[in-house]
């Protein structure tokens, strides 16, 4: 057996109708439909990390038990709409070899982190 990804990735709202409509407005994820999903298609250059981490690791809130990482495009293109949307940062972007990363939080308070891959040095392992 190989797993060649994720099938899915599923949680609970207080507020499914608020939640749709941030991520569509803020990540332009649509989920315009009965079954509130949407599908994203990864491309050649897209790769999912699955990693875990200790339940005292401060890398994101403790209290939650997953944080989404979407990859994005262009980093600059997602500062500026962020600034317009009125999202605010949730701490200071990082960059490193591995790329730029920045935080934010959706309107349950689930902390999600935003990547750009480096495009001036060999992708790590």
């Amino acid at each position: 057996m190989k797993v060649l990804g994720f099938g899915g990735i599923f949680w609970r709202s207080k507020n499914i109708e608020t939640l749709k409509k941030w991520y569509n407005d803020v990540l332009g994820i649509p989920m315009d439909n009965d079954w509130n999903m949407t599908i994203i298609t990864p491309g050649a250059e897209n790769k999912t990390a699955f990693s875990f981490f200790t339940e005292d690791n401060e890398y994101f809130p403790q209290e939650q038990s997953v944080m989404l990482n979407f990859q994005i495009d262009n980093m600059a293109e997602c500062l500026e709409h962020l600034n317009q949307s009125g999202v605010p940062l949730l701490k200071e972007p990082e960059q490193s070899e591995f790329g730029t990363f920045i935080w934010i939080s959706d309107p349950d308070g689930r902390w999600i982190e935003l990547w750009e891959k480096p495009t001036d040095v060999q992708e790590k392992r």
